[in-house]
């Protein structure tokens, strides 16, 4: 018997069919994968099995043979159902042991708060996901992997049926998603039904046991994972087959940023290398090998302590993003949702914001000028729908990534720093971002690349630079594969 059903489950946005009728079941205790591109539906769903979003007149959940009728978020925690999303909702300014218990607190609508009891009931959950930090540690001073494990132990404290973990794997080396992966088996083990969404492959055959697809609102259907192969699942979530394009390794001659001995203490040390006009030069290594700050001393997010960057043959200074943006440089930053686009406001505003001064008339911005910008960036990427005033944040996460790129299109970059520029986002439009930065380097500008994902860097990178330990440590170009990679990264 199934344990969780969607009986006709709709969603109507004004002008768009967000969900249409999606009919399927999940088994108890098992891992239960939900893929699709972005704006397939999935995040949309869990929304509606979350409380969040309302679904349409008709629309049922069912869990353990009931009708659930979950009307708010509330609701469905007091059902068992608790989602875990990629940036955790967790608070910085709280404890560990307030993140993981405090809510569970709240929602009994008690008016004192119990200390011994949360600080038990935290301990407890602690216990269950092998954390390990102290209780009454602030959340913003640990790691973004214990901070995943804080998520999971809040789940926990309520009575956790339905465990929803959107894209869980996103900032994690691949010793964190291990021990992520050994705590979701121990938790099937113990009855816990998990809805994991992701768009990694890997993963979804390694941890999942069934995979439902969803396609432009549609329920495509649900496979065994032993019943299916990769092509095909891609194939079905896209609607068509994906042919990779092959890349061939281009030399260049004209050095246009040349970095020497950059070095920040804690961070990075000794950074030397060249930038060639027209070139992609990926950066690749294990989380935490210094990758992101070292872009982000280019962008000037993180000041070095010592180094030189020279650009054009001129020595320059970078203190701030203002002074990069004047020396032509763009940075897309690996967490689009924090760092890259303003989430309340529109997509124009979005697209418009590092060039007002050139959509100036006189003293005032032109409402012209604006909406002329953003419909021509809109229609260059393919960012739909094509609606100015929409929200960014109702976007699927291949759009957004393309409002953010087309940010620093408008300001005409010579160089692009893309930092993980197909994180969270599905394969076929992963798929195009990669076509994407091979046309902006082949009209000229030059590209920095910052990946975790081994087959993207060897597939779209001229030459790749490999960190370890805040050091570069291998250049390679020509027959590179992902196992020499490896090596130079762990060994």
């Amino acid at each position: 018997m199934s344990f969780l059903e969607f009986k006709n489950v709709s969603k109507s946005f004004p002008g768009v069919k967000a969900l249409n009728e999606i009919n399927f079941s999940v088994q108890k205790g098992i891992v239960h994968v939900l893929i699709g591109e972005n704006g397939a539906g999935k995040s949309t769903l869990i929304k509606i099995l979350t409380g969040v979003t309302t679904p349409d007149e008709g629309s049922e959940i069912w869990i353990d043979g009931k009708n659930a009728h979950i009307s708010s978020p509330v609701e469905a925690l007091n059902q068992g159902i608790v989602a875990i999303y990629q940036d955790f909702s967790l608070f910085d300014n709280l404890s560990v042991q307030e993140n993981i218990a405090l809510g569970l607190q709240i929602t009994k609508e008690r008016k004192v708060i119990n200390w011994k009891q949360l600080k038990e009931q935290a301990k407890v959950a602690m216990q269950k996901v092998r954390l390990e930090a102290k209780p009454d540690e602030l959340v913003a001073n640990i790691s973004v992997a214990k901070k995943q494990l804080v998520a999971i132990a809040r789940a926990l404290v309520y009575d956790v049926k339905v465990l929803i973990m959107d894209e869980p794997t996103s900032c994690l080396s691949q010793g964190e998603v291990k021990q992520l992966f050994e705590i979701i088996r121990e938790l099937k083990e113990d009855g816990i039904t998990i809805i994991f969404v992701s768009h990694k492959m890997e993963e979804i055959f390694e941890v999942g046991d069934v995979v439902s697809v969803l396609r432009d609102g549609q329920y495509i259907g649900s496979y065994d994972k032993d019943s299916i192969m990769v092509d095909q699942l891609i194939e079905l979530m896209v609607g068509r087959k994906i042919i990779y394009g092959t890349y061939q390794k281009r030399k260049f001659h004209k050095s246009l940023l040349k970095v020497e001995n950059l070095t920040k203490r804690a961070n990075f040390k000794n950074i030397s290398f060249k930038l060639y006009k027209g070139e992609i030069l990926g950066f690749t290594g294990l989380v935490g090998a210094g990758r992101t700050e070292m872009v982000q001393a280019l962008f000037g997010l993180n000041k070095p302590d010592s180094g030189s960057i020279c650009l054009h043959g001129e020595y320059i200074s970078i203190n701030s993003p203002v002074d990069a943006i004047r020396n032509k440089i763009g940075y897309v930053p690996e967490n689009r949702l924090l760092e890259g686009l303003i989430q309340t406001q529109s997509i124009k505003r979005n697209l418009n914001i590092v060039i007002l001064k050139e959509l100036k008339k006189g003293l005032l911005l032109s409402n012209t000028a604006k909406d002329k910008s953003a419909k021509k960036w809109m229609e260059k990427l393919a960012i739909r729908p094509i609606i100015p005033e929409m929200l960014v944040g109702k976007l699927s996460g291949g759009n957004q990534q393309r409002v953010v790129i087309a940010k620093w299109l408008a300001a005409q970059p010579e160089i692009l720093i893309v930092d993980e520029p197909t994180n969270g986002i599905d394969v076929g439009a992963k798929e195009e971002i990669h076509r994407l930065l091979r046309q902006l380097s082949e009209s000229g500008m030059s590209i920095i690349v910052v990946s975790s994902e081994l087959p993207e860097v060897i597939s779209i990178c001229d030459r790749i630079l490999i960190m370890k330990n805040g050091k570069i440590v291998a250049e390679m170009g020509e027959d590179v594969t992902q196992e020499m990679i490896l090596n130079k990264a762990v060994l």
